[in-house]
């Protein structure tokens, strides 16, 4: 395909991000070089060291170890059963290691790393673990990897916090291709837009628990991804714009021969990196235009604000420094090209069915929106990307990815867009700066002043609404929801509340230092503000009744309290110190203490400064 001359604000935008990471890219890229002996891994090992490291294996895989002719490919999985999106993984390492060995190499499955569910946790204790294991799994990651045995790397992850932190943990290993491997969605069930209506009913007395039940589990009804476009999928859709999934492979279900046939290309596709001559190692995939275009894809497909952090934090363990400026200045030259829930009301199989990620990327460089010269796992030049994979006698059989959309109420052309703004928006003013997801929000609603209703805690909300307190106008501000107070918890249950509320005629709104999912939807929420109410943030001043103004015509957030009353007012202190342990939070002292700010990542690696 012919790609149009790229935009030029991208190349000033991209061009800023190279500047301002000059120094800590060229020292991570020197790191990475030491590493990169250009042997096997594993002659590095002394013969005690490699007998340890194979002493398991069969005796044909030990005879090809041995002699350093071919690959060890390390198998990183986040498999449980708890995680719909993750069980499909059981049953991989076979197919992945049986791949690689009709290729005359070895794969080793080096190790499991912990993943937990949102969707389990939330409005509990344990969900105040859920952005701190992103950089447990990182670790995890590099714990695994540390053996030094493997040539390249496959990893196995789907959801939140996981493909972040397998993605954060591999780049201390950048010297080393890695491929990572989606296992897909699972099949449509309930419509997201009657599970919606269902939760409010239930929140306001209206549906019994076992209709509530009924709801949840015909929408949660099998192995795979949830069908909605939250964090997962925006996980999963990001892989692949970046070039580390096979081409339109992100979104095939995960049962069946076609997903199984993806599975062994991406192992045999990792085999083949180790033997190229131009070895496109994931330092070099993982450059500054790469994350630019993953910033493009997610504005374009209003996807997750919590990629906010994590694509920083992706981006700072390669060296490269971004932030939300960046955010904003893209979003105002990327087009939204997509509706899925809860966007719209179609789902990431109709999606995928329209055309999927191949076309998003046909179009945004078509448009002049993504960087082309960009190294991925299938060498350089994102439009390899353009491709789709079908299905002939049982091998996958390239095609280009269509050029027109299949459904245009779910996909369009970028020349032809929803809007034509990206779908996240910075929000700045005296209150410090936070992120809102306008993709899902309704124009009319994307402007509110009223007075505001503080809460330090989500059950508080909740107590006041089942009270009947926040029948009017409001800014509901939660606060003490940060990384430092608590782990930044997601706060996707209070929508139902203000859903609600909004659907009654009020007008209403969030403001929060916490977060919210990709799930979040219709009810304009400013998240992630810092500084956190436990930072000196001026969230900790707000009081009942003061008026708040969130605009994102303006893209501002303000509190209207002159800076004299502010002056004389003290900072609101933490009351409740429960949130310091039980389910296990006691043991992450040490990352609330040393996280930094959302804006810098939420990452307990480096610091805001």
């Amino acid at each position: 395909m012919k790609t149009s001359l790229i935009n030029p604000s991208l190349n000033k935008i991209t061009a800023n991000i190279v500047k301002r990471s000059q120094q800590s890219r060229a020292d991570y890229l020197q790191r990475m070089s030491v590493m990169d002996t250009g042997k096997a891994s594993r002659e590095m090992l002394s013969c005690g060291n490699l007998a340890h490291g194979v002493a398991a294996c069969g005796q044909g895989e030990k005879d090809i170890l041995k002699s350093m002719l071919q690959s060890d490919i390390g198998i990183i999985s986040a498999y449980n059963d708890i995680l719909s999106a993750h069980q499909p993984y059981q049953r991989f390492p076979k197919i992945l290691k049986e791949a690689v060995a009709e290729m005359g190499s070895v794969a080793q499955f080096a190790a499991g790393v912990p993943a937990m569910c949102d969707g389990v946790t939330q409005g509990h204790d344990g969900m105040d673990l859920s952005l701190f294991s992103r950089d447990v799994i990182a670790m995890s990651t590099a714990i695994a990897l540390s053996h030094n045995l493997f040539d390249a790397g496959l990893c196995l992850g789907v959801c939140d916090k996981i493909v972040p932190g397998l993605l954060i943990g591999a780049l201390s290993f950048g010297h080393l291709p890695f491929v990572f491997v989606p296992a897909g969605p699972m099949p449509s069930g309930l419509p997201n837009k009657e599970k919606a209506r269902i939760r409010q009913l239930y929140a306001e007395g209206k549906a019994t628990r076992d209709e509530l039940l009924e709801c949840e589990m015909a929408s949660y009804h099998g192995a795979g991804t949830c069908t909605f476009y939250g964090t997962a999928n925006s996980n999963q859709l990001l892989m692949e714009v970046m070039g580390l999934h096979l081409p339109g492979s992100s979104f095939v279900p995960p049962e069946g021969e076609f997903r199984d046939v993806l599975t062994k290309a991406a192992a045999q596709q990792a085999v083949k990196l180790t033997r190229s001559q131009d070895k496109a190692s994931l330092a070099k995939i993982i450059s500054e235009k790469t994350i630019v275009n993953a910033i493009v894809a997610l504005l374009a497909t209003g996807g997750s604000s919590n990629h906010v952090m994590h694509l920083v934090a992706i981006a700072r363990a390669a060296g490269i420094i971004i932030n939300w400026d960046d955010f904003s200045a893209l979003s105002e030259i990327t087009p939204s090209i997509t509706r899925i829930y809860p966007n719209g009301e179609a789902d990431i199989n109709v999606f995928h069915a329209a055309g999927g990620v191949p076309f998003v990327i046909r179009t945004l460089l078509e448009a002049g929106l993504l960087h082309e010269d960009v190294y991925t796992i299938l060498g350089f030049g994102l439009a390899n990307f353009t491709k789709e994979p079908t299905l002939k006698d049982n091998k996958i059989d390239w095609q280009d990815a269509p050029k027109s959309s299949a459904q245009l109420d779910v996909l369009r052309p970028a020349s032809s867009p929803f809007a034509t703004t990206g779908g996240l928006t910075l929000l700045t003013g005296n209150l410090g700066r936070s992120v809102m997801k306008v993709s899902a929000v309704a124009k009319e609603c994307q402007q509110i002043t009223a007075p505001a209703m503080v809460f330090d805690s989500q059950q508080a909300l909740k107590d006041a609404f089942d009270l009947g307190k926040m029948e009017k106008d409001l800014i509901a501000v939660v606060r003490f929801q940060g990384p430092q107070a608590c782990g930044m918890p997601e706060l996707h249950q209070l929508i139902t509340y203000l859903g609600v509320l909004q659907d009654r005629g009020f007008k209403v709104a969030l403001v929060t230092d916490g977060r919210l999912s990709g799930a979040s939807g219709k009810v304009p929420a400013a998240t992630k503000l810092w500084p956190e109410a436990l930072d000196g943030g001026i969230i900790a001043k707000i009081q009942d009744g003061d008026v708040i103004t969130l605009d994102c015509g303006s893209n501002q957030l303000n509190l209207l309290v002159s800076e004299d009353e502010l002056g004389q007012r003290t900072f609101a202190q933490l009351s409740d110190k429960t949130s310091a342990y039980g389910m296990g939070r006691e043991l992450f002292v040490h990352m609330r203490q040393g996280v930094s700010s959302a804006e810098f990542g939420a990452s307990c690696f480096w610091p805001s400064k």
